[in-house]
C-alpha cells in the first residue's frame, strides 16, 4: 500500500548503535520514522535525536511527532555539519544511514519512481527543488545519458538506450514513466529472468538526479568528523553502488597512517586510523526477508569511532 513502509533491519541498525539514554543520536534518514522511533524508546529524558530528510512527505510525518528530544531538519544528509550545527548538535554517540529510496516513494506513482505506475516523470526525493528526470532526459546529451545509464545502472545496453531515448524525444519529449519504460523495453535486447527491461535504467536516472553518491561521498567524512570517541556509525545500503562506497570509506578510515618502512615507530597510534571495523556486514535473516522482499538486498555495515585525530572540544563526551 503507498505510504507504508517497513523499516529494514531495524533492530540491528539500532543495536549497533549501543544508544547511551543521555546520548546524543543522528538519524540521517528518517524515512517514516522506523529507526527514529526505536532510538528515541532506548533515550532517557537527557537524550537527544536529529533526525534529517529531503522528502516533504516524510517531513510532514515526522513534524507531527511531539518530543522534545526529537528534532526534524528538511535537509538532505549532505547538509549533515552545517544543519547540525544549526541546531546546536556539535557532536555525536552514534549516526545511523539509511540509503536508497524508500517504500512510499517507490509505492506512490505521482512520484514518478516506478515503471510500474503511469505518471509524469519526476524521481526528485524532495520535490520542492532540483530538476525533475524529465527535464534532465529531455535535454541532456546522449553520450551523458549513457554515461549515466552505464555507470548508475550497470547497464549493459547503456548506449542502445541513451540512442532510443534521444531518437524518442526528437519526436514528442518523454513525460511519463511508461512511456521511458516502452522506449527502454525496446532497446534492451535481453535482460534477467524476472527482471524489468526498465529497471536498470530507472535506477541509474533516479540516483543521477538525486545525486544519490555524491551526497554519500559528502555526508560520512562529515559524520566521521561529528562522532565522539566510541560513537557508532552505522549504515545501510541497498545495491552494490552505495556498497561499495561505504566499505570504501570505513575500510580507508581504519587503516593508520602509512609511514615509510625504513622509519622506525614505537608506541604510535600511526597503525590505527580513526575508525574501528565493527564486525561483519549484516544481512537480512531468511525470515525478514520473507516478511518484507525489499529487504534481500540490504547490506549493514558498522564502525566505531576511535580518539585517533579527534578534535578538541568536538570529541569529548
Amino acid at each position: 500500500m503507498a505510504g507504508t513502509h517497513v523499516t529494514v533491519l531495524l533492530e540491528e541498525a539500532v543495536a549497533a548503535l549501543e544508544v547511551k539514554p543521555d546520548g546524543t543520536y543522528v538519524d540521517a534518514t528518517f524515512g517514516r520514522g522506523g529507526h527514529s522511533r526505536a532510538i528515541l524508546a532506548r533515550l532517557g529524558a537527557a537524550g537527544r535525536l536529529l533526525a534529517f530528510d529531503r522528502d516533504p512527505e516524510a517531513v510532514a510525518v515526522g513534524r507531527g511527532w511531539d518530543d522534545a528530544r526529537f528534532t526534524l531538519a528538511h535537509a538532505p544528509f549532505s547538509q549533515l555539519a552545517e544543519v547540525a550545527r544549526a541546531h546546536g548538535v556539535a557532536a555525536a554517540d552514534g549516526i545511523l544511514f539509511d540509503l536508497g529510496v524508500s517504500s512510499p516513494q517507490i509505492d506512490s506513482a505521482e512520484r514518478g519512481f516506478s515503471f510500474r505506475h503511469q505518471a509524469a516523470l519526476d524521481m526528485r526525493m524532495d520535490t520542492t527543488r532540483g530538476m525533475s528526470a524529465a527535464e534532465w532526459l529531455n535535454g541532456a546529451p546522449e553520450e551523458e545519458i549513457a554515461r549515466v545509464v552505464r555507470d548508475y545502472g550497470e547497464e549493459r545496453f547503456a548506449k542502445s538506450v541513451a540512442k532510443a531515448i534521444v531518437a524518442a524525444r526528437a519526436l514528442e519529449p518523454i513525460t511519463t514513466t511508461r512511456r521511458l519504460a516502452e522506449i527502454v523495453a525496446g532497446a534492451v535486447r535481453t535482460r534477467e529472468r524476472g527482471q524489468d527491461p526498465a529497471t536498470r535504467t530507472f535506477q541509474a536516472i533516479r540516483i543521477h538526479v538525486n545525486r544519490e553518491l555524491e551526497e554519500i561521498a559528502d555526508a560520512l567524512p562529515d559524520a566521521l568528523d561529528m562522532l565522539r570517541p566510541g560513537g557508532r556509525l552505522a549504515v545501510i545500503s541497498f545495491h552494490s553502488l552505495e556498497d561499495r562506497l561505504v566499505k570504501r570509506f570505513m575500510r580507508d578510515e581504519s587503516r593508520g597512517e602509512e609511514l615509510p618502512p625504513e622509519i622506525p615507530v614505537t608506541g604510535s597510534t600511526a597503525d590505527q586510523g580513526r575508525l574501528r571495523l565493527v564486525g561483519r556486514a549484516i544481512r537480512p535473516s531468511a525470515a525478514e526477508v520473507a516478511r518484507n522482499p525489499r529487504a534481500r538486498s540490504a547490506v549493514l555495515r558498522v564502525a566505531e569511532r576511535t580518539r585517533v585525530g579527534a578534535r578538541e572540544g568536538v570529541c569529548s563526551s
